[in-house]
């Protein structure tokens, strides 16, 4: 597959020019881009925007409000509920953890659920907001069902992913941001337009046996087995149930059903350290341990220890100089 490298500027203003085309409002458009591009700047390309055109066809089809009104409800000093009109998840997420770091700033505590929501892209992106105001971030999200639980054939969970961001006082912020599938779907995506392999514990077929071309999968498969599979069924009672939404099974798909609002639910909290410890204590303590934890001897055949999220961030350092490598034909896409 033909890649191009291109300043994550012009990506971005591409994905805008687009997404303005199909009367998605400018402010909610660089909302959308932002979120994109920053999955492309660490190298997440699977949840960048390649995703572009999907949400374009969801639109054209009914699926996604690009003119959402979306509210917000108090309800209780930590506590609020945003329902996002069907609209863009990349906004609603937006300003769900905006009104999180609010209330965690005042109170101590943020913990926002969404509802009526859509695809809301990279969690990193909202965990990170949090870390940006020293606080600390966590984010989930239920995903359509592809994920196969814990011995058996059939799937019934989504990727449900969950995302944590702890900030430090002068290192890079401490990002975790993982499906609970063993990957995200959209890295089968990625394989099967990049022409290339995938290992065997990433999917199965339709008889619930491992492969290893990505046009065979037909589910996932939870990570660490009966862990990942019991953390999955944690962030759809969370960002599912909690929420009011549906769950597994019940959840609308991306992938196809493109007329429908699909409805999704998402959870996030926001903590706020001064009301636990004192703040510039816990953050010298981040710096320590991240500092520690890189020192650590490598084990043979590795480089060395990083901590969650370092990796993505050294690529976001190089790719914010050098510009975003995407495929030429999500290119192509953008430029028409």
């Amino acid at each position: 597959m033909s890649t191009v490298t291109v300043q994550v500027e012009e990506v971005k203003q591409l994905v805008i020019k687009k997404l303005t085309k199909e009367k998605v409002n400018k402010a909610y458009a660089e909302q959308i881009a932002d979120v994109l591009t920053h999955a492309d700047l660490r190298n997440v390309n699977s949840h960048g925007v390649l995703r572009t055109e999907h949400y374009i066809n969801r639109l054209r089809a009914g699926g996604i409000n690009p003119d959402a009104n979306i509210s917000f409800r108090s309800t209780g000093p930590v506590t609020g509920i945003v329902d996002g009109d069907d609209g863009f998840g990349h906004v609603i997420g937006n300003i769900a953890v905006d009104h999180a770091i609010k209330m965690a700033g005042e109170n101590g505590v943020g913990m926002i659920t969404v509802i009526n929501s859509s695809h809301c892209g990279a969690l990193s992106y909202f965990v990170q907001k949090a870390t940006e105001a020293e606080l600390i971030g966590m984010a989930m999200t239920h995903t359509d069902k592809i994920v196969v639980p814990f011995g058996g054939k059939a799937s019934f969970l989504g990727t449900n992913p969950i995302a944590y961001g702890i900030p430090a006082k002068t290192k890079k912020p401490f990002i975790l941001d993982m499906a609970t599938s063993n990957v995200a779907f959209g890295k089968i995506l990625q394989a099967r337009e990049e022409g290339k392999e995938i290992p065997a514990s990433w999917g199965v077929d339709e008889n619930g046996i491992p492969v290893t071309d990505p046009n065979k999968v037909v589910s996932l498969s939870t990570f660490g087995g009966p862990k990942g599979y019991g953390l999955s069924v944690i962030v759809d009672v969370f960002s599912g149930l909690l929420a009011g939404a549906a769950f597994g099974p019940h959840i609308s798909k991306m992938y196809g059903d493109l007329d429908k609002k699909r409805k999704l639910g998402h959870y996030f909290c926001v903590i706020n350290p001064s009301f636990f410890t004192d703040k510039n204590h816990f953050l010298e303590q981040m710096d320590q341990m991240i500092e520690e934890l890189q020192q650590v001897p490598s084990a043979p055949a590795t480089e060395r220890v990083y901590v969650p999220g370092e990796i993505e961030q050294l690529h976001e350092e190089r790719n914010l100089e050098q510009g975003i490598t995407i495929a030429s034909s999500v290119y192509e896409f953008l430029k028409k």
